[in-house]
């Protein structure tokens, strides 16, 4: 499936602004089942500076700075995405062994190859998910003696769908994740977090994807930015799992990147001199297109 992602934020500003400074991380990645064919990001007013890098996690990075006088500010990131059948962003090579989960455990607290050292640093809390007995006594239910590892880690995604509801300004990025836990609702980001955390306190590595769901899908979490977890399994790799939607993510998930947690992939943030207080919009839209043509700009 080939796909066009646009993605705009809109800054509408009560007065004006004398410069800014910010980070995009808007540029969907090269992994297993996905492939990058064009990326766009038009800034409005013209930047002063723009340049491209990767950050720790190789997710890509754009930063740009305006150093002139504007009350109205947008980016908009324009796409071209393909996806291939199996599991975005997964290790698709490897079929998952029936692994017990305290032996993935085991092994990843072991970190005796590359593999297993990289993901060895998401068992540790983060800036957003931090260890919890109540997300320990949560998760404990589906992490029975002996049970494969995927199974667990499905049974775990399908009770977060099951216990938590999708509820649109519910929440706030700085709520305290307990405080979500507490009150069973939420967004996309809270979902993520709460599995993340429920894992990480089985010593478990899971990491936070940022990304895009297919518009017109019938997922909660069409068209904004989405997120979902990504959980590692010793010799097969990392799993992707969607505990809003209680799917396995395919063809209708883009990803953008990953991290730790919300702080390591927000899609832009950055500083502002003046403005007052601001008005933010987000669109996003996620169409399959026509075969054309392709190549990075």
């Amino acid at each position: 499936m080939l796909y066009q992602a646009t993605h705009t934020t809109r800054y509408l500003y009560e007065g004006p602004v004398s410069q800014c400074i910010s980070e995009a991380r808007l540029t969907p990645r090269d992994c297993p089942g996905q492939v990058l064919h064009q990326f766009r990001l038009h800034v409005d007013p013209e930047p002063t500076v723009l340049e491209s890098r990767q950050d720790y996690f190789g997710n890509g990075v754009t930063a740009f700075a305006v150093f002139h006088p504007h009350e109205r500010f947008s980016a908009t990131a324009t796409s071209v995405v393909e996806l291939q059948p199996g599991p975005a962003g997964t290790n698709t090579g490897s079929v998952a062994p029936q692994l017990a989960w305290e032996e993935a455990r085991d092994r990843v607290a072991s970190h005796g190859n590359a593999g297993l050292l990289a993901a060895y640093e998401y068992i540790f809390d983060s800036p957003f998910v931090a260890w919890a007995r109540e997300l320990a006594e949560y998760a404990k239910p589906s992490f029975g003696a002996g049970r494969p590892l995927l199974d667990a880690v499905t049974e775990l995604s399908h009770r977060i769908h099951e216990d938590f509801r999708y509820e649109p300004e519910s929440t706030s990025i700085d709520m305290p994740l307990l405080e979500v836990f507490e009150h069973r609702r939420g967004v996309c980001q809270d979902f993520a977090h709460i599995m993340i955390g429920a894992l990480r306190s089985m010593h478990l590595a899971a990491r936070y994807v940022s990304g895009y769901l297919r518009s017109g899908a019938m997922y909660q979490g069409a068209d904004a930015s989405h997120a979902w977890v990504s959980v590692y399994v010793p010799g097969a790799g990392w799993h992707d799992f969607d505990p809003t939607n209680d799917v396995r993510p395919t063809l209708g998930h883009i990803t953008l990147g990953w991290g730790r947690d919300y702080s390591d992939v927000a899609p832009i943030k950055g500083i502002a001199l003046g403005g007052g207080k601001q008005v933010v919009e987000v669109a996003v839209r996620v169409d399959p297109i026509e075969e054309g043509p392709r190549g990075r700009t």
